[in-house]
């Protein structure tokens, strides 16, 4: 493979543990903890469904929206207001996984270029890696938001592959969800899995070029 020019992550499990956020959203639905996948593949669905028909609204709206529909499906009382309250403050204030900082830095010693692409807003994720720890790391941050499509359209891969005026092949996409890296395959993008508690590769799709424990080890095979 071509070594890299630019490593590309994405942000929300991948750098960032959500936990806090799986917490706030199980205190929104009266501690039912079993919720939280199917709240999760609900806000995924729906990002998908606005990408197909040509609507957008922001990722948060979006999780608020499933959130609730998860309730009123399961009979728990939840307003928007209260909705939009277990997503979007937690959201924007998650930490960065223990290794992530250190093998950033790390990358970044050995010549890397590195920069984020996420579903979240703009203003959301600015949030994120400023209060992350992230953002003194990165030389850019994209959004979704610029093209109104949600990952894995493949619009939004090659945004950035046009702002950078890169080949797809000098991008390395990082992620912890198989179709993030499927929607970055598709375009030509390397890719990398980083393997986090509960997640799995798609066996229908190419498998990722790194398969990963965590980005220490991402870090140490690109060294």
């Amino acid at each position: 493979m071509v070594k890299p020019i630019l490593i590309l992550f994405d942000v929300n499990e991948t750098l960032l543990d959500l936990s806090p956020l799986r917490s706030s959203v199980s205190r929104a639905l009266n501690g039912r903890e079993n919720l939280l996948p199917l709240w999760f593949s609900t806000m995924l669905h729906y990002s998908l469904v606005e990408t197909l028909t040509n609507d957008f609204h922001s990722f948060g709206e979006i999780g608020a929206a499933a959130l609730m529909m998860i309730a009123q499906t399961h009979q728990i009382e939840l307003s928007r207001e209260d909705a939009e309250a277990a997503i979007i403050p937690s959201l924007n204030t998650l930490p960065p996984h223990p290794e992530v900082i250190a093998a950033m830095e790390a990358l970044q010693q050995n010549g890397y270029k590195l920069a984020t692409l996420t579903n979240s807003s703009s203003a959301g994720a600015e949030s994120q890696l400023r209060q992350a720890g992230i953002a003194p790391l990165l030389d850019n941050s994209y959004s979704v938001e610029s093209v109104r499509k949600y990952k894995p359209h493949s619009g939004v891969y090659r945004m950035v592959l046009d702002d950078l005026a890169l080949e797809p092949e000098q991008v390395l996409m990082v992620a912890a969800h198989a179709w993030d890296l499927a929607g970055a395959k598709n375009v030509g993008l390397q890719t990398a899995f980083i393997q986090r508690p509960g997640t799995a590769l798609y066996p229908n799709t190419a498998r990722p070029d790194y398969v990963l424990r965590d980005l220490t080890e991402l870090a140490q095979r690109l060294a």
